[in-house]
């Protein structure tokens, strides 16, 4: 009997991950839409900075704000916090059994940088830290008090970071570590930050002191970096199923492109919610489209031949006979990729990832898009090159899958 431990694993918290992570965002969403939603009247109490009247579920909601506390504390209070935490739990731990455990497969890549697994998952970790670290002394930094300084700051570290990290591990680890360092630094506002702060408020109120507003803005803050870079970090996250993204020889200028699209199409939102209408919402779209369609274009292009390969045999390889052009191909995904991708896989997992399997020819032929993608246009599979694919194997499937084309 085969209970595919580490196919459960994943399966189980990455499932779990993505609940955490629906209960985490909504709620910030969520928030975020109530605070732009309230509108000041007269006649509000004390403290008051708006309110919001809401309608669902068959019923009507009414919420008021206060910029430090009621004057007296409610009996019942709701915390919104262990939707960050769980989120991050459950990612560190998917993160721990797909990356760390199997970091040969999916972390390390001999061709960037010949790491032992322990000096691999030591750099992963310390970049996790160093990420909330760095983050946390710009925001204390006196850019605190400049939005637009600290967000560009934050904008070059990031993609400082994704410059950094593809000199280090696999592509493909490269993007799961921004993504990581993003929710990392998330996750550090909500637990060192936006709920100390609130819970300092709660305590200087039950004490009978007037607490400091100051706490309160200090995590107004946090929670809107969060919200800014939420959906950068949601691209990053699924960004693994294609390598036409992490795969490019110049990924830092992908995460560098998807940060300002992400918060384009959130600050329209935001925008949005406040009430705000024309000019102030005509632009976010066309921009956020502008910016992804430049996207496309270079993820596209590629500054260099994606494989590099002695030119006379790119030349002898494309003047082959088609059928035994056919067959070296055959032969070549045999030895590379049939570990994995075959009805009986031999080291590396209990069963053909995705179903797919290469065990006669007619197989590969259907499944050559898929073999382009991931073993020619990047260098996705096999992961970590395991199987040692050279270029001018990779060369020769790109010339069999173009003869297929012709």
């Amino acid at each position: 009997m085969n209970f595919q431990i580490i196919d459960w694993l994943s399966l189980g918290l990455r499932w779990a991950h993505i609940v955490a992570g629906i209960g985490w965002i909504g709620a910030s969403f969520y928030f975020m839409a109530l605070d732009f939603s309230l509108r000041h009247r007269s006649g509000l109490p004390d403290g008051v900075k708006g309110e919001s009247w809401l309608v669902h579920g068959g019923g009507f909601y009414h919420v008021q704000k206060y910029m430090v506390a009621p004057e007296e504390m409610p009996k019942d209070l709701k915390w919104f916090q262990w939707e960050s935490y769980a989120t991050w739990l459950t990612g560190f731990a998917l993160m721990s059994v797909v990356y760390y455990w199997q970091a040969d497969i999916y972390l390390i890549d001999p061709s960037v940088l010949p790491l032992s697994k322990l000096q691999a998952v030591g750099i992963s970790l310390a970049v996790l830290v160093a990420s909330w670290v760095g983050y946390d002394i710009l925001c204390k930094s006196p850019l605190k008090n400049n939005q637009a300084a600290m967000f560009a700051v934050l904008f070059v570290f990031i993609v400082a970071a994704a410059f950094g990290l593809d000199k280090v591990f696999s592509p493909r680890a490269v993007f799961l570590h921004i993504g990581a360092m993003i929710g990392t630094i998330m996750t550090g506002n909500v637990f060192f930050v936006i709920i100390p702060n609130q819970k300092i408020v709660v305590a200087e109120l039950k004490a009978g002191r007037t607490p400091n507003p100051e706490f309160g803005k200090i995590a107004k803050l946090r929670s809107t970096h969060n919200n800014y870079l939420t959906l950068p970090v949601l691209f990053m996250m699924i960004s693994n199923h294609y390598p036409m993204t992490f795969g490019h020889p110049m990924n830092w200028v992908v995460v560098a492109l998807i940060l300002p699209i992400g918060a384009v199409v959130r600050h329209y939102f935001n925008a949005h919610d406040s009430g705000k209408h024309g000019r102030a919402l005509s632009w976010q779209w066309p921009a956020a489209s502008v910016l992804l369609l430049i996207l496309m274009v270079f993820i596209a292009w590629r500054p260099t031949p994606a494989i590099t390969t002695d030119t006379n045999e790119a030349a002898e390889a494309a003047n082959v006979e088609a059928s035994v052009l056919a067959q070296q191909a055959f032969a070549i995904v045999k030895t590379r990729c049939t570990v994995c991708h075959s009805t009986n896989p031999t080291d590396f997992v209990t069963v053909a990832p995705g179903g797919v399997e290469y065990d006669t020819l007619e197989l590969v032929q259907q499944y050559a898009s898929q073999i382009r993608a991931q073993a020619v246009l990047s260098h996705a599979m096999p992961p970590g090159n395991l199987t040692d694919m050279t270029d001018r194997e990779r060369a020769l499937l790109e010339a069999w899958i173009a003869s297929k084309a012709q």
